[in-house]
């Protein structure tokens, strides 16, 4: 249920931003979600036409771009992507990672008019 507060967030951010610049209204908006950052992309789109009724934002497109996780290994310095399930280092087989890419939720840009 947390995307309702996220897709609020998205909303009140489209309004600080019209705040600032006067757009009459918003066309799409683009963000970017982590796989591992819990967030389902489906529940944003169906809670967004709810929430962003009469608002700048209402019929906006969304553009979401999902982001894959990153790893580095504190044991030998390897980093990079890993399988879903996989859970040591391929290069030395520690499992001492550390996620650095795959928790983000953030609003990239608007496209306005």
């Amino acid at each position: 249920m947390h995307e309702l507060a996220l897709t609020e967030g998205i909303l009140k951010i489209v309004a600080s931003e019209q705040k600032k610049s006067g757009f009459a209204r918003v066309l799409e908006i683009g963000m970017s979600i982590g796989e591992y950052s819990g967030i389902v992309p489906s529940c944003i789109e169906e809670y967004f036409p709810l929430v962003s009724k009469g608002t700048a934002a209402e019929g906006a497109a969304l553009r979401m771009e999902m982001l894959p996780a990153e790893f580095k290994c504190t044991d030998c310095g390897w980093s990079g992507a890993l399988p879903k399930h996989e859970a040591c280092c391929p290069n030395c087989r520690s499992t001492a990672l550390r996620m650095t890419k795959g928790r983000e939720f953030f609003v990239n840009n608007l496209v306005v008019e």
